[in-house]
C-alpha cells in the first residue's frame, strides 16, 4: 500500500512522458544490446510503459507483465534467460505469439524511500548475456529515470505553488480596491474643504494622494483584468471536464477492449469548460474504472460520469462510475469505506492486489471529499466520488 501512495504522489498522466524519458529507454537497448528498452510504471490494476524503444505498447494488465516480479523483489534486478522456458511466462502473449520474446532483464525504479515504482526492462528476441558493466550502467539510467520522475514532481509542486500565489495576488488585488476608493473619497471632502480654507500646501498634498490612490486603483483593475484573462485557458495543474473525458477514454479504452466490454466517458454540457484541479484526479477514476472492468463479464458496461456542479462558495466535482458487473454486498461496500478492502479475482480470472479501492478511499479522504457505493450483488456497481474545487 505504501507503495502504491508514492506512485499516487506523483500524481502522473502516464501518456504525457514519451518524448521526455525516450533517450533514456534508447540509451538502455544500446547499452544492454537488446531490440526493445520499456520504461513501466506499476499501479493497483495496470502497468504503463510511459516510454518505448522496439516495442510500441502502452499498457497492459499488472498480472500479465514480468516486471511485476522485478518490483517486488529485494534484489536489484530480475533477469528471466528465457521466457519461453520459465513456467510464469510461456503462454503469456508476447512470449507464446508475437515479438516471440525470450530474455527479460528488469531494474527497479526505487525512490529515497524505498519504494519500487516499476521498473526499466530489457527485452529481446535472443538470448543474452549481459556483462557487469553493462548492468551497472543500465542502474545508472534507471537512477537516472527516478531522478528525472522526482524533477517532474517537484515542477509541479512549484507550478502550484506559483497558481497559488497569483491567488493570492488576484485576492489582494481584489482587497485593495474597497480602501483605497475610500481614500479617494475622503481625499476628495478635504480636498473641497481645503479650497474654503485655503491652505494651498494641504491641498497640493491632498491631490498628490487622490493622483497616486487613483494610480493604484487603476493597476488593481488591470492585475484583476489580467486573472480574469488567464483564467481562460487551463493551467498546469487544471483540467476541465472535455479534456478530463479525452485521458479517461484515451488510458481504459484499451483495457475495456481487451475485455470486450462497452467503456464510455458522459459529461455534463453546461460546465464542460471551466476548470478545476486535476490533483490525484487521474489516480481516483483510473483505479475505479480498472476495478470496475476487473468485475464486469465480458460484453458488459461500464459507464463514468462526469459532471462539475457550481455553487455559491466552492464548486463540485462530481465522478460516478457505473458497472454491469458481479455487484457488492453491504459488507463488502462498509470494508471498501473503512479503507480496508481486501482483494478477490476478477470475472476473467484477473489477479487483484487487494489496494486499487483502498488507494481511492485514501486519496478521496486526502482531498476532503465524500465517497459512496450503490450496490447489490449480481447487479453492478455505481462508485460516486464529490470533490469539493476552489471557484
Amino acid at each position: 500500500m505504501e507503495r502504491i501512495i508514492s506512485l499516487s504522489d506523483y500524481d502522473l498522466d502516464y501518456t504525457s512522458f514519451q518524448d521526455s524519458f525516450k533517450d533514456l529507454a534508447k540509451l538502455a537497448a544500446k547499452v544492454a544490446g537488446t531490440e526493445i528498452s520499456l520504461i513501466n510504471l506499476i499501479d493497483s490494476f495496470t502497468q504503463w510503459t510511459i516510454t518505448n524503444h522496439g516495442l510500441d505498447i502502452e499498457q497492459m494488465p499488472r498480472e500479465e507483465s514480468v516486471c511485476q516480479y522485478t518490483i517486488a523483489r529485494r534484489d536489484d534486478h530480475f533477469e528471466v534467460r528465457d521466457l519461453k522456458a520459465d513456467e510464469r511466462f510461456k503462454d503469456k502473449f508476447y512470449v507464446a505469439d508475437e515479438p516471440s520474446l525470450r530474455y527479460y532483464y528488469g531494474i527497479p525504479l526505487k525512490t529515497n524511500e524505498g519504494h519500487n515504482l516499476g521498473a526499466l526492462c530489457m527485452l529481446d528476441k535472443d538470448l543474452k548475456t549481459l556483462s557487469p558493466e553493462k548492468i551497472e550502467l543500465l542502474k545508472i539510467i534507471a537512477d537516472e529515470i527516478v531522478n528525472r520522475l522526482n524533477a517532474h514532481r517537484l515542477i509541479n509542486g512549484l507550478k502550484t505553488k506559483l497558481h497559488e500565489a497569483n491567488e493570492t495576488k488576484k485576492k489582494v488585488a481584489h482587497d485593495i480596491r474597497g480602501p483605497l476608493g475610500g481614500i479617494i473619497g475622503l481625499a476628495q471632502v478635504i480636498s473641497e474643504q481645503g479650497h474654503e480654507n485655503e491652505i494651498e500646501e494641504v491641498l497640493e498634498f491632498i491631490d498628490l494622494i487622490q493622483r497616486s490612490g487613483r494610480s493604484l486603483l487603476e493597476l488593481a483593475d488591470e492585475i484583476l483584468t489580467a486573472d480574469k484573462r488567464a483564467q481562460r485557458d487551463l493551467k498546469a495543474d487544471e483540467f476541465n471536464l472535455v479534456v478530463f473525458k479525452d485521458k479517461l477514454e484515451k488510458l481504459y479504452t484499451p483495457q475495456a477492449i481487451n475485455k470486450k466490454i462497452t467503456f464510455t466517458v458522459n459529461t455534463s454540457v453546461n460546465s464542460s469548460t471551466i476548470p478545476f484541479a486535476k490533483n490525484k484526479l487521474l489516480q481516483i477514476t483510473g483505479n475505479l474504472i480498472s476495478n470496475a472492468i476487473k468485475f464486469t463479464p465480458v460484453n458488459g458496461k461500464v459507464t463514468v460520469d462526469l459532471s462539475l456542479k457550481i455553487e455559491e462558495t466552492q464548486n463540485l466535482l462530481q465522478i460516478n462510475v457505473t458497472d454491469t458487473g458481479v455487484g457488492l454486498s453491504q459488507e463488502a461496500i462498509d470494508t471498501i469505506l473503512s479503507g480496508k478492502a481486501q482483494s478477490t479475482g476478477g470475472t476473467s480470472g484477473e489477479q487483484g492486489y487487494g489496494f486499487g479501492l483502498a488507494l481511492v478511499k485514501h486519496l478521496v479522504d486526502s482531498l476532503k471529499g465524500t465517497m459512496h457505493i450503490y450496490s447489490q450483488q449480481g447487479s453492478g456497481a455505481n462508485f460516486e466520488i464529490v470533490l469539493p474545487q476552489e471557484q
